[in-house]
Formats: C-alpha cells, sequence, structure tokens
C-alpha cells in the first residue's frame, strides 16, 4: 500500500511521478547512465572536472589532520560566517553581522528548502522564472506552497515585467530569484530587479535568491538585490562554495538575512542536517579571502570555455544562445531536424558521443512544449574535453541532412 505523504508532494512538484504515481527517475539520472553506460562525453551534469585552488584544498586536509572532524556549531564556524561577511562588504558593500545574520548550510538546496519550510504556510505562493531548477518544484511542493512561474523569453531569457507584474499578488509570500540563472545563463538586469523589490513592498513578500553563479559571469556584473535600496531587510541571499572554487562534493553553502529571519531558518535547518562539513568550512574561507586575480580569472577561463562550446555547436548547425554566465549554454536543435530535445538527447550518445539535457526537463506545460526543441549543454569541463566534444558534435550537420 503506497501511503501519501509529503515525499509525494515533492516528488510531484519536480516532475516525479509517472502517470501512475509511482516515482520515475529524473532525466538527469538517465542521462548520465548513459554516459557511463556508452562512454559518451558528460555535458549533462554541471560539476567541473578539474579540482579547485591547492589553498583551499591545503586547508582541508589540514583542518582533517588537526582534528577538526566533528560537529560544528548549528549555525556554522564563526571564521567561515566572518569571511562570508567580509566577502559581502568586499564585492558589494553588503554590510551583515556574521554573529547573527549568516548561517552556513549543507549547500544552497539546503539553504532554499529551510527558508521555503521556514517562511511558508500551506497555500503560500512562490513565484519563480521559468524554466527553474529542478529543485524549486520539488521543495515548494514539499513546503505545501504554491508554485506560480514568471517565463523566461529568449533569445536572453529574460522576463517580460508586465508578466512579473501580474504573477506577484497579495497571496505571494516568495519570490524566489536566480541570477546567474541555471539552465539559461541569463543574468538578470538592474531594471527587472528593482520591480522586484517594488512588488516585494506593494505585496509583503520576502525576496530569496539563489546566487551560486555570483562570480562566473561574462561581460556583466552579478548585482545582489540585497544591495538595492529598500531589498535588503526582506531578502535572503543564498550562495555556495561548490562553484565558485570547483568543490560541489562539499556541500557548504550560506544565507545571509536579516537577524529574524535567520533565526527562523536555523530552527528549521537544525532538524535537516543539523550540521554539516566541518573540516571544510574553514577551507571555503580560505577561498572566499583569496585575492581578486582568482575570481576574476575563475570567470575568464569559463568564458573561454564557453566560447569553446558554443562555437563547437554552432559548427554543429544549432542555434545557440548567448550565455552571460553560470555554467551552461542553451542551443537549438531544430535547425538539425530534432524537435523534441527529449529524444534528441536520448540519441545524441550515439549520434555524436555527447550527453547534454533537455530544456524541459527545467520547464512544465506550455512553456515545455514551446521550447521543446532547446538543450542544455555544460561547459565547466577541461578544455580538450570541450573540444573532443565539439570535434564529435560537427558530425550532426552531415547526419541531419540524411534523416
Amino acid at each position: 500500500m503506497v501511503v501519501p505523504g509529503s515525499w509525494q508532494r515533492a516528488a510531484h512538484g519536480a516532475g516525479l511521478l509517472s502517470p501512475d504515481g509511482r516515482s520515475a527517475p529524473t532525466i538527469f539520472a538517465e542521462m548520465s547512465a548513459l554516459a557511463t553506460r556508452t562512454g559518451a562525453i558528460n555535458l549533462g551534469q554541471g560539476f567541473p572536472d578539474e579540482d579547485g585552488p591547492d589553498e583551499v584544498l591545503t586547508a582541508a586536509v589540514d583542518a582533517i589532520r588537526s582534528g577538526q572532524n566533528q560537529y560544528p556549531p548549528g549555525i556554522g564556524i564563526a571564521d567561515l560566517r566572518l569571511a562570508v561577511a567580509e566577502h559581502q562588504a568586499r564585492f558589494y558593500g553588503i554590510r551583515v553581522d556574521p554573529d547573527t545574520e549568516v548561517l552556513v548550510t549543507a549547500g544552497a538546496t539546503e539553504a532554499i528548502a529551510a527558508t521555503l519550510l521556514a517562511l511558508l504556510e500551506p497555500g503560500d505562493e512562490v513565484v519563480t522564472f521559468e524554466p527553474f531548477y529542478d529543485a524549486y518544484g520539488a521543495l515548494i511542493a514539499l513546503a505545501d506552497g504554491v508554485h506560480r512561474t514568471v517565463p523566461l523569453i529568449g533569445p536572453d531569457f529574460l522576463p517580460d515585467p508586465h508578466a512579473l507584474r501580474s504573477a506577484v499578488t497579495d497571496r505571494t509570500r516568495v519570490i524566489l530569484v536566480n541570477s546567474p540563472h541555471n539552465p539559461t545563463g541569463s543574468v538578470l538586469p538592474l531594471e527587472i530587479l528593482e520591480v522586484i523589490v517594488e512588488l516585494a513592498h506593494r505585496h509583503n513578500a520576502i525576496i530569496v535568491t539563489d546566487e551560486v553563479y555570483e562570480h562566473l559571469t561574462f561581460g556583466v556584473d552579478h548585482l545582489p538585490i540585497a544591495s538595492l535600496p529598500g531589498a535588503r531587510e526582506r531578502t535572503v541571499s543564498i550562495s555556495s562554495g561548490g562553484k565558485t572554487f570547483n568543490t560541489t562534493g562539499w556541500k557548504v553553502g550560506w544565507i545571509t538575512a536579516p537577524a529574524e529571519l535567520v533565526t527562523a531558518i536555523l530552527a528549521v535547518k537544525q532538524f535537516l542536517t543539523y550540521v554539516n562539513a566541518a573540516p571544510f568550512q574553514p577551507a571555503i574561507a580560505v577561498g572566499l579571502r583569496l585575492g581578486d586575480d582568482y575570481f576574476t580569472g575563475i570567470a575568464a577561463d569559463l568564458e573561454a570555455k564557453r566560447d569553446v562550446l558554443s562555437a563547437g555547436l554552432r559548427s554543429a548547425g544549432f542555434e545557440v544562445a548567448h550565455s552571460h554566465g553560470t555554467y551552461f549554454v542553451i542551443a537549438d536543435a531544430a535547425p538539425l531536424g530534432f524537435t523534441d530535445a527529449v529524444d534528441f538527447c536520448r540519441q545524441l550518445p550515439e549520434l555524436a558521443g555527447v550527453v547534454a539535457i533537455p530544456l524541459s526537463a527545467f520547464c512544465r506545460g506550455d512553456y515545455a512544449v514551446s521550447r521543446a526543441s532547446l538543450v542544455r549543454f555544460a561547459f565547466c569541463k577541461r578544455v580538450d574535453v570541450l573540444e573532443r566534444a565539439a570535434a564529435q558534435l560537427t558530425g550532426l550537420r552531415q547526419r541531419s541532412t540524411t534523416r
């Protein structure tokens, strides 16, 4: 007998239930398994294949050897909270109290989960942009919230301000903003951020920001909403060290927010992971204090990788959107004769020895149907891997002419 419960709400919110109500694997799991089975280059999953800076790795080893292997404080070690506060002031001019306004979490996903569980009552609405990181739908459902979306419109994948204004109402409890944006690589401009702040004040909503790609932007600057006038007192800012320091497996994230919001979120977080990553917390503190050349360097390196893959996709016949940030680029397979990206991604390992993810994995309903031929590729890999993938993809144009 299947007992309905919160897991089913979460699975439904993430699109993980089959028509008969059973749990179904995600397209991410399917594509990763396909990559393993076929030996294809995995440009589906967003994780780097190179380690982070030596200073950060060495600090973790030193912490382990010095005995920092037991439970850290529930709110996070003092030095990491101080490093996060220093980071916010250094890069954005945002002043936070490391003792009351910073919370260390098990990555950004736990931070989002704890925040939504802390802030939402059953039936409260959460507005996100669509496409959206798949965990958002699951976590909103887990918290008994109602998920509303605002479509991002190509080719730049930015929202229509009028649609945003229509989506946010007095029923909206949280506006969940992801910029730089996974999966599209868009970065929200100041005028959209200002509309969000205006709407949050008008409808007494809390802004929750997912900024894990904050240092990975290309030709544009990341602007945190919390730095805008009138935003800080109603914003929960979330980030992590995984993307910035190539340590996605460490799961060290953080929240900065007004003290009363941090207290509420901590009350939930303590019953999720309780604490996490004792020896990795001091290592991420070291990373946050690295020089400016490190932060500009990682963005420049990733921009060059974006260009390698984007050029290869264009040579293969894809239409390629311009990625302004993150690990990802969106390409349209329709010019190659493929109108169903799910079917295309299942064939791609055989056709070109490459794995990617259909954009529909991040969408629902009409949006997914209208963008059915779009595919997300990850470029956070070694240059030689991207060059090999690009060379293999170029054969698609010839194959498409024989379809």
